[in-house]
């Protein structure tokens, strides 16, 4: 048993992109990949992107953005924007408030899908079901790991994303938002708790964590 394990060789990076490209293909025609960064944080928008990647040109490297460094993410991302038909999608805390997160998500995957140059045969989705689009949708589950198309969707959102984040750490050092993204970190949570919120904050998610008596930080 333990020589078999060891003996497993890592996918490369050209297998990696034969097996995501063949998965797409299955579909047949323009596929589109959908994804999204940041339902879970505090604070901040959920960034979703639709992407359909053009098959003549080679990126290997594409993967889910979570299992890549930042600074691949970032590599990544200029290659992409570069050939990919793309369109990324902020819905911002205010309407995830009101509408709930899986709303606010099927809104942005619904605009990024409806932003797009080119109308997409199939939209492969990560997971999310039932969008109100009138393309063809197949939820895939952990689709980033799976789809081409999809991972370069997942890395183009989830930079997007943290640029935005970088920008609000800037405005409101206190709250850690360069490393934490947003996410409910211990730090974070202490200094939600210290200075209150501020406007970008999920009302929704932060009820547990502070007074809704208490004032907002104002720009």
């Amino acid at each position: 048993m333990g020589e078999n394990k060891s003996a497993r060789v890592r996918e490369t990076a050209e297998e990696k992109f034969a097996r995501m490209t063949a998965f797409d293909g299955e579909y047949g025609g323009i596929v589109c990949g959908v994804d999204e960064a940041g339902r879970g944080p505090l604070v901040g928008p959920v960034s979703v992107c639709a992407c359909i990647m053009p098959k003549d040109v080679k990126l290997l490297g594409i993967d889910d953005s979570k299992k890549l460094s930042e600074t691949k993410r970032e590599a990544l991302y200029e290659e992409i924007i570069k050939v990919a038909d793309y369109c990324v999608v902020f819905i911002d805390s205010q309407t995830i408030d009101k509408i709930n997160i899986l709303e606010a998500t099927k809104l942005g995957m619904k605009r990024a899908i409806e932003g797009l140059k080119k109308k997409p045969d199939v939209a492969i989705v990560d997971a999310v079901k039932n969008l109100d689009v009138t393309v063809r949708c197949e939820p895939v589950i952990k689709a980033d790991a799976k789809s081409y198309s999809v991972a370069a969707a997942s890395v183009i959102a989830k930079v997007t994303r943290d640029r935005f984040m970088r920008e609000l750490d800037i405005k409101y050092p206190a709250y850690g938002f360069n490393k934490n993204k947003g996410y409910g970190t211990k730090e974070h949570i202490a200094a939600l708790k210290a200075f209150g919120p501020i406007p970008e904050h999920r009302r929704s998610f932060i009820k547990n964590f502070v007074n809704e008596a208490a004032a907002t930080i104002d720009d």
